[in-house]
């Protein structure tokens, strides 16, 4: 297995249609209750491993996963109300540097991800499918459809979820 990329790297189809947006939807809805899966019952020892070597801790992937998803839910709403907004590019490495990410306990991030995803979802049920076809301007990525951001995050959450259960796995730690 891959402990980077368990669930290798986003696969995205050529042509989409209302049902590839479907599915994705649905996994922004369930991510929230798989990351919390995938945390529970995990001790602060646990919680500072890293899942790979040189990589994040299991306490800053459960961090990152607001972050990012709030930053990509922010992202989503420009590209609906704006023609082509320019986003703004994160260091997700910098910020998982913080001390809040490094330290704090991560029930305020769980709960954090569980009403941004309830909120997105909601959001997401009520677009037409021309509205997935909006597309913002990317810091390094380029011109991007909505759809194709909802895409990678739908993946997003996945993978880091995937991140976790595999070092519970590879450690014995149980479920």
């Amino acid at each position: 297995m891959d402990v980077k990329y368990p669930i290798g790297r986003p696969v995205l189809p050529e042509q989409v249609d209302m049902s590839h947006v479907a599915t994705w939807i649905e996994d922004v809805e369930q991510a929230a209750t798989h990351l919390a899966r995938a945390v529970k019952g995990l001790t602060e020892e646990q919680l500072d491993t890293p899942y790979r070597p040189e990589g994040w801790t299991v306490r800053q992937v459960v961090h990152h996963l607001p972050d990012s998803h709030m930053m990509a839910y922010v992202n989503f709403r420009l590209g609906l109300t704006q023609d082509k907004p320019q986003v703004q590019a994160v260091d997700v490495d910098a910020w998982t540097a913080l001390q809040d990410c490094l330290h704090g306990p991560i029930e305020p991030s769980l709960t954090l991800f569980a009403g941004l995803q309830a909120r997105w979802a909601l959001l997401l049920h009520s677009l037409s499918e021309p509205e997935f076809h909006r597309t913002i301007i990317t810091g390094g990525g380029g011109e991007r459809s909505l759809w194709m951001l909802l895409a990678i995050y739908a993946w997003h959450g996945q993978h880091h979820v995937a991140h976790i259960a595999s070092l519970r796995e590879r450690m014995g730690w149980g479920e």
